[in-house]
């Protein structure tokens, strides 16, 4: 016992001799936050599972944010555009039309009217509703201006870091996937916001048509409608709503779709098992085509998670690959 107390002092000694510090050993201070990371991912959430290059998930989850942002916002502009349009064409145009000509009915009664006011006096009415409209205007510019200064630059500042930090108010929350080069942004969808396939659809057609290289660190975006635990049962019961939006039993024009799985960070589920519930879950109008499908029912097993989705033209757009996607067409060679 007395030899290994004295060990350590004479490593101070030595420490002090040779003129090195000794360090202090440092412990967690009582009261102090500790900083969290993203919360994990879990069932019933969707959003985007998105692929990237191993230890660049912070740049990836960074700019997979910006570009849904950019994208959602685009999407959510054609819609309402559109929506617009048919209100306007739905509603029966009343055009009056005036005609300059000197023969016109319009210019003889206008000068029938002038002429019969020529002999009264004109009432001056316009004036003082304009004056009146002006002194309206300046006292609520007042009280705005009012207003905003009872309420401080530091209210301010924490009115919106208090919107900021509610991780249910903001559209696009980042969770953490367990997975190396993997990471899971979560979409709060509200009433009337498209859905994530439709968002992803948008992006990949965009891009394709663009060639636009939008991310350094990105390679494959996924839209991710159903989540759920990661066994057959779960997934048989959670795809049935999915199955009846993309796959109808009374249709007539049956669709070709096919069957993509992968698993990480899982070995221990059979795959055709999945792919066997996952297509039997499908009505019989729709046939299974490898080769050339319609649309394609992708399965994605993170860990005890399992993410469904439904995407078109997967193999057309590159398999969804933003790298592969956005590379510069070759130019023919100049004859």
């Amino acid at each position: 016992m007395a030899g290994e107390n004295e060990k350590p002092k004479a490593g101070a000694a030595a420490a002090a001799a040779g003129g090195g510090k000794v360090k202090k050993r440092k412990y967690l201070p009582h009261g102090r936050s500790v900083r969290k990371g993203p919360y994990p991912l879990r069932p019933r959430v969707q959003g985007f599972f998105i692929t990237c290059d191993g230890g660049r998930e912070r740049q990836a989850a960074n700019d997979a944010l910006s570009l849904l942002d950019t994208f959602y916002e685009e999407l959510v502009k054609c819609k309402d555009s559109e929506n617009k349009s048919e209100i306007i064409s739905s509603k029966p145009v009343n055009k009056i039309t005036k005609f300059n000509d000197s023969d016109s009915s319009g210019s003889e009664e206008e000068s029938d009217v002038e002429n019969a006011n020529d002999g009264q006096p004109c009432e001056a009415e316009d004036v003082p509703t304009k004056k009146q409209r002006i002194e309206k205007d300046t006292s609520e510019i007042e009280e705005s201006v009012s207003n905003t200064k009872e309420k401080t630059i530091d209210a301010l500042i924490e009115d919106e870091l208090k919107d900021l930090g509610d991780r249910n108010k903001r559209h696009f929350v980042s969770l953490d996937s367990g997975c190396n080069g993997c990471i899971f942004i979560q979409m709060n969808k509200r009433d009337g916001d498209p859905t994530p396939s439709s968002i992803v659809q948008h992006m990949m057609c965009s891009l394709a048509s663009s060639r636009k290289h939008v991310s350094r660190f990105i390679l494959r975006v996924l839209p991710a409608e159903v989540s759920c635990y990661a066994s057959i049962d779960e997934i048989t019961k959670e795809i049935k709503p999915l199955i009846t939006q993309y796959f109808p039993e009374e249709t007539k024009n049956p669709q070709k779709y096919a069957v993509l799985y992968e698993a990480r960070a899982n070995s221990g589920i059979d795959r055709m098992a999945i792919i066997n519930a996952v297509a039997k879950s499908v009505p019989e109008p729709h046939k299974v085509d490898l080769s050339n499908p319609d649309k394609t029912i992708i399965v994605e097993i993170v860990k005890t998670i399992c993410l469904i989705s439904v995407v078109e033209k997967y193999k057309e757009l590159s398999k969804y690959n933003l790298r592969q996607l956005t590379i510069p067409e070759k130019k023919a060679p100049a004859s």
